[in-house]
């Protein structure tokens, strides 16, 4: 069976999908790899590390996808301008495709129909289930711990003010207030690196031991309660909050929106389409000058205003939609994905066919489209 490795086409998006040391893993499961050339070069892997490692080198992505077996990539399916063709289009019947996909995000929802059209087995690497035996095939927490980190950063390079405290000859600058949306593994993140640039951080989850974790990382928690039954799912991710609870916590949140200086959104729902919870009118009350950063956008966003990929500015307030965050420190990015990839491979395999194990938790829930049939179940919800 022959693994490909194209080179990502997303705008800034440095990452590769296997390295050098994760191709000698493949090779030693039974493997063969081809890599498009240059796929690595963004990681600072060159196309003769690869070789060493075993890989075949194809000389653009056409090779690569009409040799193999397995496609694996970063990021979900995009157009390719060089050659003129969607990457879905770009696939073969049968053949099986594993990465990123976020089909429930309604932006999404043609490429699902095309790949379950064409008859494509996708797995999306978000859809990976918080168990155990699935930590290290998580991309999700370790691309988030990247995220966290760079959203603040990202933030920083667009406030048009200092983050600490600053005394100067004039007088003293106060420290910007730092919103975390979200105390998940990005959240976390944003509050430690929030505090380590001196901004005075407060954070809200629906969670109760996600605040608990907030708080003990140094943030202010904002006091919002609900119901543990309706805020908290399997394996503790939050779930979608009704219309009538989403009302309150807007409500709540309404007046730290409108004194915060930078927004941090991550609050997310594992496989579904991420919740509103800063509206167009909640962003029009805070001052010119401050940012918002929506992490969230790969599943929908939690800013109204959010535009997926892009940047834009709203009567003062800069919003950020960028979608490859991770891409930007691409090194420990790669190294991390390419393993997650790997521990997945390994076990979609593990019985050395393309007959998966439909009992596995974990095949079970990456699962998008297999046989022109769709699996993923809140990409089923997400469509109605």
């Amino acid at each position: 069976m022959l693994i490909g490795i194209p080179k990502e086409i997303m705008y800034k998006e440095n990452r590769v999908a296997a390295l050098p040391e994760t191709i000698e893993k493949f090779k030693k499961l039974g493997f063969d790899v081809i890599v498009e050339t240059k796929a690595g070069a963004g990681a600072f892997a060159d196309d003769e590390s690869y070789i060493k490692a075993g890989a075949q080198i194809a000389s653009d992505a056409a090779e690569v996808f009409d040799k193999s077996d397995v496609i694996l990539k970063v990021k979900e399916p995009m157009f390719n301008e060089q050659f003129n063709k969607h990457e879905i289009d770009m696939l073969k019947e049968n053949q099986s495709l594993i990465t990123f996909i976020h089909p429930a995000a309604p932006s999404n929802h043609g490429d699902v129909k095309r790949l379950q059209e064409r008859n494509i087995t996708a797995f999306t690497m978000d859809g990976i289930p918080r168990i155990s035996r699935a930590q290290r095939m998580d991309p999700l927490t370790s691309m988030s711990a990247i995220t966290g980190y760079k959203a603040i950063i990202i933030a920083a390079a667009n406030f048009p003010k200092f983050i600490p405290m600053i005394g100067t000859s004039i007088g003293m600058i106060k420290p910007a207030n730092i919103l975390v949306i979200g105390c998940g593994v990005v959240g976390l993140q944003a509050i430690a690196t929030g505090k380590r640039l001196g901004g005075i951080v407060k954070a809200i989850d629906i969670r109760p031991a996600a605040k608990e974790e907030a708080a003990s990382v140094g943030a202010k928690v904002v006091d919002f309660d609900a119901p543990p039954e309706l805020a908290v799912g399997k394996g503790g991710y939050a779930k979608a909050l009704s219309k009538e609870w989403l009302d309150k916590e807007r409500q709540v949140l309404a007046p730290f929106v409108a004194e915060s200086d930078i927004i941090i959104l991550s609050a997310l729902i594992p496989g579904e389409v991420a919740q509103h919870v800063i509206t167009k009118e909640m962003v029009e009350t805070m001052k010119p000058g401050s940012v918002i950063i929506d992490v969230s956008i790969d599943q929908g966003g939690n800013c109204e205003m959010t535009d997926p990929g892009k940047e834009l500015t709203h009567q003062g307030v800069y919003v950020c939609g960028i979608k490859n965050i991770p891409g930007s420190v691409p090194v420990h990015s790669s190294w991390l994905y390419a393993n997650n990839l790997y521990y997945f491979v390994e076990n979609l395999f593990k019985n050395g066919s393309d007959e998966f194990d439909m009992t596995d938790e974990i095949i079970k829930d990456s699962l998008v489209t297999h046989k022109g049939k769709l699996y993923h179940q809140g990409t089923i919800k997400a469509m109605g």
